[in-house]
């Protein structure tokens, strides 16, 4: 998914935006601009990756109980561990897996791949980029799905979630929480 990587630095505490790709053995695979302010901080470091999944906003208006205030529901899972610069080499794995991945949920056409481009471009490309990879020491998932109110009220909350557009933690509230 995409996620977020934060990390503190000489110059204060940054994070940057980036697609996450887990490796299947413990790590994730990630990769950021040759010039964000992460990228030379990174190397032999401990970071905090972050991936947000669904959310939706609860009104106490879906509650049977009046006295309830308006609240947020939602999954993340955090992941602390070491970084690690990746070579060339590894970076191009990355891009191909990370393409080839998201070009498959795409109906229409033939998927793009890496050698559509050509081979000085996608050098001069992957010049302004740096792969890093994190092994994941410790994982953190976090939730808020109603859990803390009885089955009627949390039914109500994700038949609200799910007509005011949220069904995706309209559906993990019904499969997670008894």
């Amino acid at each position: 998914g995409f996620g977020m990587v934060f990390l503190t630095t000489p110059d204060g505490p940054r994070v940057a935006h980036t697609p996450l790709l887990s490796t299947g053995d413990g790590a994730v695979q990630f990769h950021l601009a040759r010039g964000n302010a992460l990228t030379r901080h990174l190397d032999g470091a401990m970071a905090l990756a972050v991936v947000n999944g669904p959310d939706g906003y609860v009104s106490p208006r879906w509650y049977a109980d009046t006295e309830q205030v308006p609240t947020w529901n939602y999954v993340a899972l955090e992941l602390e561990g070491r970084v690690r610069r990746m070579d060339q080499d590894g970076l191009h794995a990355l891009l191909e897996r990370l393409s080839a991945r998201h070009e498959a949920r795409i109906a229409d056409g033939a998927p793009w791949t890496m050698d559509k481009m050509p081979e000085q471009k996608l050098r001069q490309m992957m010049g302004a980029i740096v792969g890093f990879e994190m092994e994941v020491l410790a994982w953190r998932p976090t939730f808020k799905l109603s859990q803390n109110k009885p089955a009627d009220e949390r039914a109500r909350v994700a038949a609200g979630l799910e007509a005011e557009g949220s069904p995706a933690i309209a559906e993990l509230m019904r499969k997670l929480v008894p």
